[in-house]
């Protein structure tokens, strides 16, 4: 994981911290899930629980990276 970016402008560097990405992996997972539960069982279906279940663990692991010290994940 990179701990800052580097955005060049003209002759300077500055330095851009890195945020939380925008792209919510939890309601991804649920989508996934729910599209994987309702297809005919299968290779296809198989698949996408297993694309499901990697989002799931994608957000989790999320959560721990950008989790604030000291309080609980909300």
């Amino acid at each position: 994981m990179r701990a800052a970016n580097f955005v060049e402008q003209g002759n300077m560097v500055h330095d851009k911290k890195v945020s939380p990405p925008e792209t919510d992996l939890e309601a991804e997972a649920v989508i996934a899930l729910e599209q994987a539960r309702s297809m005919k069982p299968g290779v296809e279906r198989t698949e996408a629980m297993k694309r499901a279940g990697i989002l799931r663990n994608a957000a989790d692991l999320q959560g721990l990276f950008f989790a604030k010290r000291g309080r609980p994940k909300s």
